[in-house]
């Protein structure tokens, strides 16, 4: 028995149906929201101000897939922030699908790797005001309170 994936150009494994703005997966054929394209290399600024725009827009999940990819292209020093951030956008989209427990595992994971940024915080990031939104959510999700899944500011 033969399963058939979608694959990208280079062969690799890759889900092509269409998601909706919180990145829940639709039935092929729908008409899904646009998706970050994977794998671009962006500059600090041009990563958090994309990040930030789909997070206004109310799409954190793909917010998310900007962060993963400054992530993946940053210097070593900087890594864990950026996959911190990712973090952060991941678990905001948790605590806006109404997984609770998912919200409040990766809020606190995303906090925890951003914390050792406090006290320089690299590219103009609100590392302090991003670490205590990130437990205060995450504390909120643990506790069963009613969960603001407004977007946070990324720069102070």
């Amino acid at each position: 028995m033969s399963t058939e994936r979608d694959r990208d150009a280079e062969g690799r494994a890759r889900n092509a149906r269409p998601r909706d703005a919180l990145g829940r997966p639709l039935p092929y054929g729908a008409v899904g929201e646009e998706r970050a394209p994977e794998g671009v290399v962006r500059e600090p600024p041009d990563s958090l101000a994309e990040a930030q725009a789909l997070l206004d827009a109310g799409r954190p999940f793909h917010a998310h897939e900007v962060l993963e990819d400054a992530w993946k292209s940053a210097p070593e020093a900087e890594r864990q922030l950026w996959r911190g951030l990712a973090q952060l956008a991941v678990g905001l989209t948790h605590a806006a699908r109404g997984n609770r427990r998912g919200a409040a595992t990766l809020l606190d994971r995303g906090a925890g790797n951003i914390a050792h940024y406090v006290a320089q915080p690299p590219h103009g990031i609100d590392v302090a005001g991003l670490n205590r939104w990130g437990r205060e959510l995450s504390a909120a999700a643990s506790a069963g309170r009613e969960l603001d899944v407004s977007p946070p500011r990324l720069r102070a």
